[in-house]
């Protein structure tokens, strides 16, 4: 079989055997309009033989052709009538009687392409812009305060407020020694929590901290062992308790005096730190169970006795714990480096007195500080011998008053605790950049504590002084959340609770026609369930003995089910089963009920009643043998 060899050139359109055999012409052709016409020319005479060849009138719907520049001139006229008159009609698109709309390829042409757009000159409508700012994003100041929603948690001070990462879960912590979850896609518009314990018996909850995962739950208490709760409440780790009477805190296993403060590693799962009234920090492996420290750090004041890190923080990068002092000393360890000296320390970073709060912006090189001093700083990690902005007057009564950083850095958000004849307790949001006041939202009428502004749910909760757990949101911009609960009606009281029927109540009538009062169908399931046979309680275990039911019976399987069988009506083995029949015999004959009486005029007469001795068959003879 021959094969064509592959060469540049035009292919023939001639599929006959008489096909001229086109030469390679060694160059591909030079490019101009002149030879791009005779190309189309020798194309469309090739379509048309191919057409005769094949027997086919066209190649699919024939496209429908649009003179742009004649379209583009209506629209210029159209819009300079427009503009004359007043309240002009629409120009029609024009309209193509020869052909048929069923020749056109593709989409059709927009209807709005021969209208034209209003005039900039005219007013415009204000229903219009507001649509437009609708969708317009946020300001980098926005605070999401347009809603609110009140969870109750007691009536002392909530000194301790987490949220997980995916927004789920809330958990918030007292001076009343307890710690309540509050599950929002679970919650209705009552926002209740689903479980509240004391974690820490009857120490006060100075700090709650979720994992990086959500899964855990540090709890850091006025005792100096801190635990570690899963989601729904339950213990998984209890940190060791450190011998007092070792003078040498790296000698200890764990902390000897109450805990101050603790949180998660941001990167490390399995790592969280705690800081101690005596002196120390330590960080923690979950996985290792608490039973000893995975790393101490040594807190000295300038004189080199030892001082209480009363705030602490994780950098962004898990390597960094910043921590502010009693002293009023801001100092930076850095884990990769040498726990004796930090690697950055400011010694007068505020007056002397507790560190509330440290927290570092989620991107940069910034800090901020809140301490007892009634001052709010702003620090530049690149240059941290000076702090770069402050504000001042700001009271605090409680040494876990928090300020924090917006999800965008672009503003800082403090509490502010009530003075003596203050009635009203606010929240100051301060831009990042120069601290300047942006926003004060009065919150209850007492103090503001803890705060936190969720990234995700992009909603702000706040622990006030009087029990109560505030949420901020935006009805647009804030996403799940208290959103989930808020709209959600409360449920109705169950049926069970309620009285089913009226009752009349007749105090004086006989006792015969008296009828007990009813009680709640509640009440009356709780002492039914206290009833083993309504309850249809289960056989208890045996506590005593080996084999379980089984041997406590018989030492076989057989003898248990007879034994068991058997319990009801037990007949004794000496009797005579004759005798246990028969002596029913003359009752029966005596006092017929059931089957004699039945059967007493229908009976028919027994064949063999008249029959003597002398009308029976002889014997029959034996056979002789």
């Amino acid at each position: 079989m021959n094969k064509g060899k592959i060469s540049f050139g035009k292919i023939s359109a001639n599929f006959g055997q008489n096909a001229e055999k086109i030469e390679p012409s060694g160059t591909i052709g030079t490019f101009g309009p002149p030879k791009a016409m005779e190309l189309l020319e020798d194309d469309s005479k090739e379509q048309e033989h191919i057409k005769e060849v094949m027997g086919i009138t066209s190649f699919g719907k024939k496209a429908k052709s649009f003179d742009i520049q004649e379209m583009m001139a209506q629209v210029k006229a159209t819009a300079r009538e427009l503009t004359k008159t007043s309240d002009p009609p629409l120009p029609e698109p024009p309209e193509d009687e020869d052909e048929d709309d069923d020749d056109l390829i593709g989409p059709p042409i927009p209807t709005d392409l021969f209208q034209s757009t209003p005039d900039e000159t005219q007013p415009r409508n204000p229903e219009d812009s507001d649509s437009e700012s609708e969708d317009e994003e946020p300001d980098v100041h926005f605070i999401p305060c347009s809603n609110e929603a009140t969870m109750t948690h007691g009536n002392k001070a909530v000194t301790a407020i987490s949220v997980d990462p995916s927004g789920a879960r809330l958990a918030s912590g007292s001076v009343d020694y307890e710690v309540s979850f509050w599950d929002f896609a679970g919650m209705d518009s009552s926002m209740r929590s689903f479980r509240t314990l004391q974690p820490a018996d009857n120490h006060p909850i100075r700090s709650l901290n979720y994992s990086g995962t959500g899964d855990l739950l540090l709890v850091i208490s006025g005792a100096s062992q801190a635990k570690v709760l899963d989601r729904d409440g339950f213990e998984k780790l209890e940190t060791v308790k450190g011998d007092m009477y070792i003078t040498d805190q790296a000698k200890t296993k764990g902390h000897t005096a109450g805990l101050l403060a603790g949180c998660w590693n941001p990167l490390v799962k399995e790592e969280f730190l705690t800081t101690s009234a005596d002196g120390t920090i330590r960080t923690w492996d979950f996985y290792e169970g608490g039973k000893n420290h995975k790393s101490i750090v040594k807190c000295r004041a300038q004189n080199g006795l030892k001082v209480s890190p009363t705030a602490v923080t994780y950098g962004r990068d898990g390597k960094v714990i910043a921590c502010g002092c009693a002293d009023g000393s801001l100092q930076l360890w850095d884990s990769r480096k040498s726990s004796v000296a930090p690697a950055s320390q400011v010694r007068k970073g505020h007056l002397p007195g507790e560190i509330t709060s440290i927290r570092y912006s989620h991107v940069g090189n910034n800090l901020v500080t809140r301490s007892c001093d009634e001052t709010l700083k702003l620090w530049d990690l690149r240059n941290f011998k000076t702090c770069i902005h402050q504000v001042t007057d700001l009271f605090t009564r409680y040494d876990t008053t928090d300020a924090i950083f917006s999800p965008n850095d672009a503003i800082i958000a403090t509490g502010m605790s009530l003075r003596k004849n203050d009635t009203d307790g606010y929240i100051f949001f301060y831009d990042s950049t120069n601290l300047s006041l942006i926003q004060k939202i009065q919150i209850t009428n007492s103090h503001t504590i803890k705060l936190l502004w969720h990234p995700k749910l992009n909603q702000i909760f706040v622990g006030t002084g009087n029990g109560i757990v505030k949420c901020l949101y935006d009805q647009k911009w804030s996403l799940r959340g208290a959103t989930l609960c808020a709209a959600k009606v409360h449920r109705k009281a169950q049926h069970s609770e309620i009285v089913s029927t009226q009752q009349v109540i007749t105090p004086h009538a006989l006792p015969l026609f008296r009828q007990e009062r009813r009680k709640t169908s509640r009440k009356q399931m709780e002492k039914d369930r206290l009833d083993p046979v309504k309850s249809r309680r289960p056989d208890l275990p045996i506590t005593s003995g080996q084999g379980g039911r089984v041997a406590s019976s018989g030492g076989t399987l057989s003898s248990y089910v007879i034994r068991n069988l058997g319990l009801s009506k037990r007949v004794d083995d000496d009797q005579d089963p004759r005798e246990a029949i028969l002596k029913y015999a003359k009752e029966a004959a005596e006092n017929p009920y059931w089957i004699t009486p039945a059967y007493a005029k229908t009976q028919p007469d027994v064949a063999s009643k008249g029959k003597t001795s002398a009308d029976e068959p002889p014997a029959k003879k034996a056979k002789e043998g």
